[in-house]
């Protein structure tokens, strides 16, 4: 099977292959019977992320920044001037002042990723790989907090290291509930996802229930093999669209989304992509949703 991740740019209107960070490393991990040893006895351990977190944050990252900006074209015009002390500080790093911007209406991207959506989630329904069952339930860790998002429209956008990692509220709102779902440290890689397909519900979750004009929304932070911490740096209840939420220090990881059934509905060029298996690249603050006719 081709190791190969193709995603549909919406905004250049074509398709693209994504440049991935340690792309051995995860192919061997999770394709061959060794890697997944390794995997079960080492990688995918809480404290391994923890111990990458602390060395990313340290002064002894410094030396990977450059080659990691000039191997990615990260394109550092569009980010604030800023002196680096580690790899993480640059991990984190914020735009500059309207270098991205908040569309005015419907349901803005919160982060700059890779999107699967659909408008309506049902019963034992595949998504976003083929054959495994992904479940509300499962993924906000309980049947009654899931009540209210059962046959709504469900988004992922699963970010990459290259990415901006700072993930934004999409509309305006107030928080009505947060909590963390226990759970381990896979990659999000779609490499990944093959061999474990249950990753969103197994992976350590922080969730926050937003009360907002579309509804109630389950905001939910996918931790992944590598993040050393998720971090919430707005604790105020009450919110607007584009506020900051928080980041992920280094690794890859994933933002999910959940609605009410007929409260909104997902882009159509998303959910089109969706139902071909094929991820859309959206910008941060792009439309993603919108409501239902």
């Amino acid at each position: 099977m081709s190791s190969l991740i193709r995603v549909w740019d919406r905004r250049l209107n074509e398709e693209i292959v994504e440049k991935v960070y340690g792309e051995g490393a995860v192919n061997f991990l999770y394709e061959s019977q060794i890697g997944r040893l390794l995997l079960w006895l080492f990688v995918s351990r809480k404290w391994i992320s923890h111990l990458m977190g602390f060395y990313y944050s340290s002064g002894l990252s410094k030396s990977k920044i450059e080659p990691f900006i000039e191997n990615f074209d990260i394109a550092m015009a569009d980010y604030e001037p800023v002196k680096y002390e580690s790899f993480n500080n640059f991990f984190i790093r914020k735009f500059r002042p309207g270098v991205r911007n908040f569309e005015a209406e419907g349901l803005a991207g919160p982060c700059e990723a890779r999107y699967f959506g659909y408008s309506q989630t049902v019963s034992e329904f595949k998504f976003p790989v083929k054959s495994k069952y992904l479940t509300e339930a499962g993924l906000l860790g309980s049947v009654e907090r899931a009540e209210p998002f059962v046959g709504g429209p469900l988004v992922i956008a699963r970010l990459c290291p290259v990415d901006y990692h700072r993930y934004h509220y999409p509309i305006d709102g107030r928080t009505i509930e947060k909590y963390r779902v226990k759970g381990g440290y896979q990659s999000v890689n779609p490499v990944a996802l093959r061999v474990f397909p249950d990753i969103f519900e197994k992976n350590i979750r922080e969730v926050s229930i937003l009360d907002t004009e579309f509804g109630k929304i389950a905001f939910v932070e996918v931790g992944a093999a590598g993040v050393g911490k998720i971090v919430q740096s707005n604790f105020s209840s009450e919110f607007k669209r584009g506020d900051e939420k928080g980041y992920f220090l280094f690794g890859a990881s994933t933002v999910v989304l959940l609605g009410e059934k007929g409260k909104w509905k997902v882009e159509k060029i998303i959910e089109k992509n969706s139902e071909q298996g094929l991820e859309t690249y959206i910008r941060l603050g792009e439309k993603i949703g919108e409501r239902p006719n």
